[in-house]
């Protein structure tokens, strides 16, 4: 009887004895892991088949090369020069180094865009230069655009297009402005003509860097100084064409006082 009263005690006294732990159930950590292994072997192998698709099936090759914007050239010279060999992988197709090679290849062009046309094919959209002044050499043209470049020579002379006369040998100037420099100036004078002079312009005499002159159908002639204030130099040229359209000189070298004369 003392026994079991003493167990009882120990049951019943202040130290409690621990719970009973219960069992974890399993936690998300390996679900959550072969899920993501399966979504990286599904990534990898749709990864793969977009490799294949792109560089190694059939499907998405280069079939044809297009060009447009051409006006001298012909779309065939664009697509020659563009060297894009048939039956590559239009994704390996270097887009940016076509139209460096277009520009290289062609000086005639100022501009040169490449894309790709899925599924087979790759467009060329381009620009060319056009001449405001030509420079007449052995029986040959030289083709100058506004920016000054001399992109092309050609054997027969341009229609509409004016010539440059460059009569500084003798200048004092050519000591300051070398003759590039007045071949400058003569083509920003050109690009100034205004759009009503524009088909009448026959040449640019350049004797000095200040002494500049248009020579126009009809034997008529414009001072018109140096290349500067050429927007407003224009304007005083068209209205004093319009208020004395009989006139056979012109001069607009100081733009706030032109004058005309004969006729």
């Amino acid at each position: 009887m003392a026994a079991t009263t003493t167990a009882r005690r120990g049951r019943n006294s202040g130290t409690e004895e621990p719970p009973a732990r219960s069992a974890k159930a399993p936690g998300p950590g390996p679900r959550r892991g072969r899920l993501l292994l399966l979504l990286a072997v599904a990534a990898a192998l749709l990864g793969g088949a977009a490799v294949w698709a792109l560089y190694g099936s059939s499907w998405l090759r280069v079939e044809s090369v297009t060009a447009e914007g051409t006006r001298v050239l012909t779309p065939a010279q664009v697509e020659k020069a563009a060297a894009v060999p048939k039956g590559v992988p239009l994704a390996s197709v270097d887009t940016d180094a076509v139209a460096a090679r277009l520009l290289a290849e062609l000086p005639r062009l100022r501009t040169a865009e490449v894309e790709r046309s899925w599924p087979h094919g790759v467009e060329l959209r381009v620009s060319e230069r056009r001449p405001v002044l030509i420079i007449a050499k052995n029986g040959q043209y030289g083709e100058v655009d506004r920016e000054g470049v001399r992109f092309a020579t050609v054997g027969t002379r341009p229609e509409g297009v004016p010539l440059l006369k460059l009569d500084a040998a003798r200048s004092p100037s050519l000591k300051r402005f070398p003759a590039s420099r007045l071949r400058a100036e003569a083509v920003t004078v050109a690009a100034d003509v205004p759009a009503v002079v524009r088909g009448k312009l026959r040449a640019v005499r350049v004797r000095s860097f200040d002494a500049i002159s248009l020579e126009l159908s009809g034997n008529r002639t414009v001072v018109w100084g140096s290349g500067e204030k050429g927007d407003t130099k224009a304007k005083a040229l068209a209205a004093l064409l319009k208020a004395a359209p009989k006139a056979r000189h012109f001069d607009v070298s100081v733009p706030t006082a032109p004058a005309a004369s004969g006729g």
